[in-house]
């Protein structure tokens, strides 16, 4: 059974991830949006899926436009910013998570989106990363303080559940993507432009999930929320490199895919996701990642 008739917050809702899921759950349930909507088309684009947009800055904990009665909420939002702006970084990705539950812990539970780039690098790229293993500093060039943020956004989060007594759980997303973008489609989108890739590590692990189980597993994840809060991979079940998604991508178009390699120091050789615990509370992903891949390449064909 899909959710049905709940009052559902989501922030970030024109995200990636979020907007998709957003449109998937909207068909059955009161489902608001929270974000900052600089930009009134944005904002717009939500409304257009039958989302309730409000504007809310988490940071600030600015939450005046915003119910206190919702029965599950889902928060995605990030900062994912460049540069190396610690503070602002800390505020919005930790602090707001705080400020965020603490406003809506009248709920039934949560979920809060972290990172599988929490985990310390390991030097072995084919390392199966489990719930247990170390956290730590991933040198991200394109956001430096996003991984330690996001580590306190943990820390933050497991607090709430036991001051407020608000079941949570906290999903590492690994390399999600669907129509809607993602690593994989912006590799493919990329391929099909006449470009080339560039990756970190030959081969560049991943356990990528496609946006359709991402909508189907919400549920259960929901369900899985706990005190102290449940920590679980949010990831595919079949580990695959970008080497071997672009090669796809050519065996698909009839072109000769060109994967660079770049070796960046002290950063995650591999993202291999460990999926037992995942599997115990959704059940395997429907999705296979050649299907998922295949899908992208045909939309944009599509639209072309």
């Amino acid at each position: 059974m899909a959710l049905s008739d709940e009052k559902i917050l989501l922030t970030g809702p024109a995200g990636q991830i979020a907007y998709p899921l957003a449109e998937f759950l909207a068909k059955d349930n009161e489902v608001w949006g929270m974000a900052r909507f600089g930009d009134p088309e944005t904002k717009a684009r939500v409304e257009a899926i039958g989302v309730k947009a409000v504007r809310g800055d988490l940071g600030d904990g600015d939450f005046s436009e915003l119910p206190d009665d919702f029965t599950y909420v889902i928060h995605f939002a990030a900062l994912m910013a460049p540069g190396w702006d610690f503070d602002a970084a800390y505020r919005a990705n930790a602090e707001g998570t705080g400020l965020l539950l603490a406003h809506t812990r009248k709920a039934k539970a949560a979920i809060v989106m972290s990172t599988h780039s929490t985990y310390r690098p390991i030097d072995d790229p084919m390392h199966v990363y489990v719930e247990t293993d170390a956290q730590g500093e991933v040198n991200s060039s394109h956001s430096p303080p996003y991984s330690m943020s996001k580590i306190a956004q943990e820390a933050v989060a497991r607090t709430c559940a036991r001051l407020f007594d608000l079941p949570i759980t906290i999903a590492r997303m690994n390399a999600s993507y669907g129509r809607n973008g993602g690593l994989p489609t912006q590799h493919v989108d990329a391929l099909l432009g006449g470009g080339e890739v560039t990756t970190r590590w030959d081969p560049c692990m991943y356990s990528p999930i496609h946006q359709d189980d991402i909508n189907a597993q919400t549920e259960a994840l929901l369900e899985a929320a706990s005190v102290p809060a449940t920590i679980v991979n949010w990831a595919g079940d079949e580990p695959v490199s970008v080497q071997e998604w672009c090669a796809y991508v050519g065996e698909l178009t009839g072109t000769d895919p060109v994967v660079n390699v770049v070796h960046p120091e002290g950063t995650l050789k591999g993202s291999i996701a460990s999926n037992e615990r995942r599997l115990a509370i959704t059940g395997p992903c429907r999705v296979s990642w050649r299907d998922g891949i295949r899908d992208v390449v045909e939309s944009r064909q599509q639209a072309g």
